[in-house]
């Protein structure tokens, strides 16, 4: 009888969530032949087409995450489907997402000219929900390519930098999904199917090691972690914030490292020197793009480098392989996306209203746009790891599982010190990089030109107050209600070690609060006097603000670090770059075979004989 009910339920699962993907689908496909001057129409369509599939798909948490267990669903060889309770949780969060952006376009996107915009974000909704059950690599692989030409299309192109920044991520995200090809092809060749659910695999012999790192990379870049990552703070500084929230803020992290739990927890086994490599790489992503952002001028642009620093402690938590450290990276990846999308609509409210997007041109913003200054410093408290938010938790998270991970005796387990003090780093820097942008932005001196700006649209307040108020939510009940209700059902059940407890924190951090209230009020410090400088008879306040940035430049001042800065401004370090590069330097050498010839054409046509036979031989 229980096994006829699991059944029902998870067939009720199904037909939800086909549902949600055909009509967004068919919402999306539907708006293109809407024009584009009925954009508050088609905005109110696609939120009300959002919500419905949010409802199917909150529907799957409503029975229970237990109930789900993994079943497949197979309408021909290449369709196959399945929910569990990994997917269910990024479908949630994808609706989510979906439905507080949706409600900002509305009135965000009034004034700007991005084509198609809210078919594009369906299928962006539909092609993300099917990613997400797809147990089929084929059928994954078809939702996630679609996914990287909405990504194209999402950029609204008004000038060369923006149209340049598009072409780079179409040309990264398809470059990555042309290795993956390689290696479901390898992954069909070893094990006779195409089903994620049915592949395990050990990565000890050469040929799975590159099935392996070719999904890997297509994780990698999706996500954007180092090296593939540089598209991301391109993107962010050139796409409208809408887009930034949507994208690289939220569904791409989602479903790349929603990928890279599907290929580190069951399609591969690893081994202790892949393990190596991934901790490399997390570190590498954390610390690389955090120095990075601190230098950034242009605020987007900074939040870019952050969507990429964050990546690397979900890699680091994936990569031990331990209950609690693959738990904390999901955590750490709902978390991210929960402060970064708002982030990114809270840079979108600040460019909204002043049409600035350089940190050093603004300033003093608290008193015009309180609802913002106080989102934006929830989100910025929260990816600084500040408790008892929600980053401050999944990073707590991590840091246990890097000391657990210690006891192995592995040559990746003996440096845990490293992984878990250029983690503790990372975070510290972090923190320095958003008193920057909340500084810089929002506290000192408000220019004469900035009198005028005042708080955004309830439309577009309210995502940002929503998302803030699940930050903390997320942090002050975190160890009783978030992690065992949202994690443990996918990853297992494990005890928190450790004096940590996010009730007790928050208590504590309540109470320091209230203190200090009463300290402020009974003493009267409120009670001082604030004149201008006197020099000559001149006022001089304005001129002599100190923008915030320039602290920062001793960053780039270092012996070091000024030579890190100037290579990664001239593209070192950029993967597109370099690789655009070297194509155009080998085309270059091609060119100078062709001379016109005709004995020269011969001999190319007679070597290109000469070694397909021998190859064929």
């Amino acid at each position: 009888m229980s096994e006829l009910i699991n059944l029902i339920s998870a067939n009720a699962a199904m037909a939800k969530t086909e549902y949600a993907i055909i009509i967004t689908l068919a919402a999306g496909l539907v708006l293109f032949v809407i024009p584009d001057r009925a954009r508050t129409f088609k905005g109110i369509t696609a939120l009300t087409v959002a919500v419905a599939a949010a409802i199917l798909t909150a529907g799957l948490y409503s029975s229970g995450p237990q109930r789900f267990i993994p079943e497949l669903w197979n309408a021909g060889k290449y369709l196959s489907l399945r929910i569990d309770n990994l997917s269910t949780l990024i479908l949630f969060f994808v609706s989510l997402f979906s439905v507080l952006i949706l409600l900002y376009s509305i009135v965000y996107l009034k004034g700007r000219i991005i084509k198609n915009f809210y078919s594009w974000f369906l299928l962006t909704l539909g092609c993300s929900y099917g990613a997400a059950v797809a147990d089929n690599l084929l059928l994954f692989l078809t939702f996630w390519g679609i996914l990287g030409l909405t990504l194209y299309k999402l950029i609204e192109a008004k000038n060369e930098e923006s149209s340049a920044t598009a072409k780079k991520s179409l040309i990264l995200i398809g470059a990555s999904d042309s290795i993956m090809i390689i290696g479901i092809a390898i992954l069909w060749r070893l094990s006779g199917t195409l089903n994620m659910s049915e592949i395990q695999i050990s990565t000890g012999s050469p040929l799975t090691a590159v099935a392996f790192l070719a999904l890997l990379a297509g994780s990698f870049t999706k996500a954007g972690a180092f090296p593939f990552h540089t598209w991301v703070p391109d993107y962010a500084m050139n796409a409208p914030a809408v887009s930034s929230a949507y994208l690289p803020a939220s569904l791409d992290k989602l479903l790349g490292i929603y990928f890279l739990a599907r290929i580190l927890n069951g399609m591969f086994i690893t081994g202790e020197w892949l393990t190596l490599l991934l901790l490399i790489l997390g570190v590498s992503t954390i610390i690389t793009a955090v120095m990075m952002a601190l230098i950034q001028h242009d605020y987007k642009k900074l939040l870019g480098y952050h969507a990429v620093s964050q990546v690397g402690y979900m890699v680091l938590g994936m990569s031990l392989g331990s209950v609690i450290g693959v738990a904390a990276g999901l955590f750490h990846m709902i978390n991210h996306a929960l402060y970064k999308s708002g982030l990114f609509l809270s840079a979108g409210a600040i460019e909204f209203r002043t049409g600035k997007s350089q940190i050093d041109d603004l300033g003093g913003l608290s008193r015009t746009m309180p609802v913002t200054f106080a989102a934006a410093l929830v989100f910025a408290m929260s990816i600084s790891g500040i408790p008892p938010l929600n980053g401050f938790a999944s990073k707590w998270m991590i840091y246990q599982a890097i000391i657990d991970f210690g006891s192995g005796a592995g040559l990746a387990n003996k440096l845990w010190v490293v992984w878990l003090g250029l983690a503790v780093l990372g975070s510290a820097l972090t923190l320095a990089s958003f008193i920057k942008f909340i500084g810089g932005v929002f506290l000192g001196r408000r220019r004469n030109e900035l009198d005028k700006v005042k708080e955004v649209p309830a439309l577009m307040w309210i995502p940002l107050s929503l998302l803030a108020l699940t930050c903390i939510a997320f942090g002050v009940f975190a160890t009783k209600v978030v992690v065992p209700g949202l994690f443990m059902p996918v990853t297992g059940t494990f005890a928190f070690t450790g004096f940590w407890n996010s009730g007790l924190v928050s208590l504590l951090v309540i109470v320091s609060i209230l203190a200090g209230a009463l300290i402020y009020l009974a003493t009267g410090i409120k009670k001082f006097r604030t004149s201008d400088s006197f020099i000559g008879g001149e006022k001089f306040h304005e001129q002599t603000a100190y923008p915030t940035p320039e602290f920062y430049k001793t960053f780039g001042e270092f012996r070091f670090l000024s030579a890190m800065y100037r290579k990664a401004n001239e593209k070192w370090f950029d993967i597109y770059d370099l690789s655009r590069q070297a194509v155009l330097w080998f085309s270059h050498k091609l060119s100078l075979g062709h001379t016109g010839i005709l004995s020269g054409y011969i001999i190319w046509v007679l070597a290109g004989l000469a070694i397909l036979l021998l190859i064929m031989i």
